[in-house]
């Protein structure tokens, strides 16, 4: 019972240095099209245009324009490249992947009889929402604060005196930096007067990190439309979604100086934190024809409410130079709590709204004279409306800190996709442009995502081929820790993302 009271108490520490960074509130939230080869290389534009089973997870309505049966199956690959610049400091990484992109099924139904209710169709479908396999490192030389500072704070602000307390009560934090001596007590007379650290950002320190993730949210759609006269289309989806994320880190903070008898080497910090679970939201929207050629479409996307469990470790080593004896020394929270940190909470990310026109030429009830179109959406949410809450009858207090933390961090943000098509007889060329604004509050903080892409399609007798390539250039920021009584630093992240897509359908 004590072991199952000391996780549950000390379970926010670990929330707290994980989801008050801003790149981790965003993890949820912050995404950009993934879809078909065909609607990525019109740059997700789909919200008015629809046709493409992908419209399973934009706006639903899109489903109706389907009058006949669709299988379609989108593997892709993914080249991630990121540089990372943190005090002066540039660092390279990346990281190449297969997966399985938007993939499934759609089913049309002529209506019977006379009514002006053309026909109905449905769809099931697979799409690999956000996908989190990503490396990247940073490393530089810190005159100014170190990461042990946090273990320091730690302990000061929750009033620790007792060595004893500090040794066991923070199996997650400053518990492993004081069993390994990188904090160690102040003494005056036989008694604790204070904590300090071993580390020598007076005289500089080297910091690097290293850090991989692994995973992602599959999202599986059922959406169903109709067909009101060829002039209105209707739709709604339900979205169930699986995430599954996984986050190894590295951190090493060394002596800058060739100084042996500091008592300061080195230290280094692993961390791992898994986090699984499942969520579900609804999509409704609609698709107007004013005029044959033209399409005006709304959409709406109600939060994902995510219920979700986080298991988490760390382990500090130190090398001290023999402050307290030769070699070097380990502490795991798993030897001071037996077993990974667990913890279930609940997650609600932003609900979103989407407007969209396109213009089709030559629209004619033929499709096969249709010989070009422009699309153009436009996406707003406000991402300070994501938030944290207990699952069950567990309460702390915690996460109503963590909610106002992330609603002063984060702002709303318009995110805007454009694309295109030309078709000559059975070949078609595509390309795309979208841009995902800065979702931060703080503007000095420079990040935002752009999407440049191009495509081919063949169709010919039922059968359909589309390839695409698409071009990320984005811009984040993390913090490696944050401290309250010292200054702490960003990490600049620049990421190149270039997305291969291949989609293969048949009609039926």
């Amino acid at each position: 019972m004590m072991k199952r009271i000391l996780l549950s108490g000390t379970i926010f520490l670990v929330l707290k240095s994980f989801a008050q960074e801003p790149a981790d509130a965003l993890r949820y939230s912050w995404f950009t099209p993934s879809g078909t080869a065909r609607s990525m290389a019109t740059g997700g534009a789909l919200t008015s245009l629809g046709g493409d089973l992908t419209s399973t997870f934009v706006n639903p309505a899109g489903i109706a324009l389907y009058k006949t049966g669709e299988l379609v199956f989108s593997p892709g690959f993914t080249l991630n490249n990121n540089k990372s610049k943190y005090l002066g400091t540039i660092e390279k990484d990346s990281k190449n992947l297969f997966n399985i992109g938007t993939s499934g099924i759609i089913f049309a139904t002529p209506s019977s009889g006379r009514s002006n209710w053309r026909n109905f169709s449905y769809s099931i479908a697979y799409n690999r929402t956000a996908n989190f396999n990503n490396s990247y490192a940073f490393r530089g030389r810190n005159d100014i604060s170190s990461y042990s500072e946090k273990y320091l704070e730690e302990l000061i602000n929750n009033n620790v005196t007792d060595p004893n307390a500090a040794a066991k009560d923070f199996p997650f934090g400053s518990s492993l930096a004081f069993n390994t001596y990188l904090i160690d007590t102040i003494n005056n007379n036989g008694n604790v007067t204070g904590y300090r650290s071993l580390a020598t950002p007076q005289t500089g320190v080297n910091q690097e990190q290293q850090i991989t993730t692994k995973g992602g949210i599959s999202t599986i759609g059922f959406a169903g439309s109709a067909n009101l006269g060829d002039k209105l289309y209707l739709g709604a989806s339900l979205g169930i979604d699986i995430l599954n994320f996984e986050k190894n880190s590295t951190y090493t903070e060394s002596d800058a100086t060739a100084n042996s008898a500091n008592n300061f080497n080195n230290f280094n910090v692993n961390e791992t934190l898994e986090t699984k679970g499942t969520g579900i939201n609804l999509k409704l929207g609609f698709i107007y024809k004013p005029v044959e050629y033209l399409r005006l479409g709304i959409a709406f996307h109600t939060p994902t409410f995510y219920e979700l469990q986080d298991k988490y470790t760390t382990t500090v080593t130190t090398d001290l130079e023999g402050y307290t004896g030769p070699g070097t020394f380990t502490q795991s929270s798993n030897d001071l709590v037996g077993q990974p940190g667990e913890f279930q909470y609940s997650f609600t990310n932003p609900w979103r709204v989407m407007g969209g026109v396109s213009y089709v030429f030559r629209e004619v009830k033929d499709v096969t004279k249709q010989r070009a179109f422009i699309s153009a959406d436009v996406e707003y949410l406000n991402y300070a409306s994501s938030s944290f809450s207990e699952s069950g009858t567990t309460s702390s207090g915690y996460f109503s800190e963590l909610n106002k933390t992330v609603d002063n961090q984060l702002t709303s943000a318009f995110n805007f996709k454009l694309g295109g098509e030309l078709k000559f007889n059975t070949w078609m060329f595509r390309g795309g442009f979208g841009y995902f604004s800065n979702p931060y509050k703080d503007k000095t903080v420079s990040a935002s995502k752009m999407n440049i892409s191009g495509g081919l399609g063949y169709r010919d007798k039922g059968k359909f081929v589309d390839l695409t390539y698409v071009h990320q250039l984005g811009k984040n920021v993390f913090y490696p820790y944050r401290l309250e009584g010292n200054e702490f630093f960003p990490v600049n992240v620049n990421g190149v993302v270039g997305n291969i897509i291949l989609t293969i359908g048949f009609k039926f």
